[in-house]
């Protein structure tokens, strides 16, 4: 069966690699061979050992009836949207990594592939190498997803885990993470929350089979957690994580992207590195946990190359996924309940006067107190922060 990559970057290479390197096994697993016929990229690659397969216009791909599988590792939403929607019009079947286009278009597209009887997958778009995407619309179709909270960014949790074990400030282990590697130049995306949120959206959008809009789910990054407040968690017998929520409420889910204070007793406390985590709640199973590695050219090329042999093996029928191109009014965030750390510069009279019954935590330092509400919705604390003033830094708990 023939095959062609789009983007032959870190992650499109490495599917070539996999396809190459474990080319004996996934043909004895499929039946047949997967060999790859053309790679699109504008750049041009002499020295490749598929150099002869390189082409610089999807439109080759899109006339060749032979091609029947597609993989799209080009990032971004445009041109990747206009090219994958073309592929699966002319009768191919995609897998994705890109989580920007799955998550902008994702319910389109699948739209496209029913329409058309293909199929448009996209297993590493979320979680890299853990198989979290299959897990939710395979074998998890029998029960009510009742909460996911999610570790699935390998920066963000790499900066975090440094900070803790070796004090290091946000500025100092950022020039760390970006000299080896783990973080871009720029890092916006990673550190602000915004690669965490599209893949919450996805996988809520999976979960509720209606679409999420990612861009209304709140989110925070980790850019002003500090040293002094992982010196806090620490006295307390907690972690910071960033974590990416969705939790059930009646009929639709209620999201956010935040750091929490994670406690030993929760099994994303023991997430570390660049390491990623899916924890999910069924209303059968109960809690389970898929960890691996959330990026990377191999981990996250297995991940394609799975969808590859899925999309094989149905490449005569459309397989539904569930996610409908109907847009799902989410909870509304303000009502979500927490209890909620707070550092400031103000009077104990005064928090007390505004937040009553309150938990300090100390660590001797000067011009702050650090204390813990009682739970209570998000609208109600952002109404009694304002009337304290002085705050310093709030992490929710998890």
């Amino acid at each position: 069966m023939k095959v062609a990559i789009m983007g032959y970057g870190t992650i499109g290479s490495g599917v070539a690699k996999v396809l190459d390197t474990n080319k004996d096994i996934i043909t004895e697993r499929l039946g047949e061979s997967l060999d790859l016929k053309y790679i699109l990229d504008l750049r041009d690659f002499p020295d490749d050992p598929h150099k002869d397969c390189f082409v610089k216009d999807y439109k080759n791909i899109v006339k060749d009836k032979e091609v029947k599988l597609v993989v799209e590792t080009m990032g971004g939403v445009e041109p990747a949207f206009t090219f994958v929607k073309a592929m699966l019009e002319s009768g191919k079947s995609v897998t994705t990594s890109n989580k920007a286009l799955v998550a902008d278009k994702g319910a389109e597209l699948m739209k496209i592939a029913k329409d058309n009887g293909t199929n448009f997958v996209f297993e590493a778009a979320v979680g890299g190498g853990i198989p979290i995407i299959r897990t939710l619309t395979a074998c998890l179709t029998g029960d009510v997803i009742e909460e996911i909270a999610a570790i699935c960014n390998g920066t963000t949790n790499y900066m975090l885990s440094n900070m803790e074990q070796f004090g290091s400030d946000y500025d100092q282990i950022l020039s760390e993470a970006q000299s080896l590697g783990y973080a871009e130049k720029d890092p916006t995306a990673d550190v602000e929350g915004h690669d965490s949120c599209r893949k919450i959206a996805i996988l809520t959008s999976i979960i509720a089979g209606k679409n999420v809009d990612y861009k209304e789910i709140p989110t925070e990054g980790i850019s002003k957690i500090s040293a002094t407040d992982f010196k806090y968690a620490k006295s307390m017998g907690y972690s910071i994580k960033l974590v990416a929520r969705a939790v059930k409420k009646g009929d639709t889910y209620s999201c956010r992207v935040a750091p929490y204070l994670v406690k030993p007793d929760q099994m994303l406390y023991h997430v570390s590195g660049v390491m990623n985590a899916v924890a999910v709640v069924g209303n059968m199973l109960g809690e389970s946990l898929y960890y691996g590695a959330g990026a990377g050219a191999l981990p996250t090329a297995s991940a394609v190359v799975g969808d590859l042999v899925f999309l094989a093996r149905n490449t005569d029928k459309h397989v539904r996924i569930g996610w409908a191109n109907e847009h799902l009014q989410l909870a509304d965030s303000n009502e979500q309940r927490f209890k909620y750390f707070v550092r400031t510069s103000a009077l104990q009279s005064n928090i007390e006067n505004e937040f009553g019954k309150v938990h300090y935590t100390d660590l001797d330092l000067d011009d702050e107190t650090a204390f813990i509400t009682e739970e209570m919705t998000e609208a109600e604390f952002n109404e009694r922060k304002a009337a304290l003033g002085g705050v310093i830094s709030v992490i929710r708990f998890f």
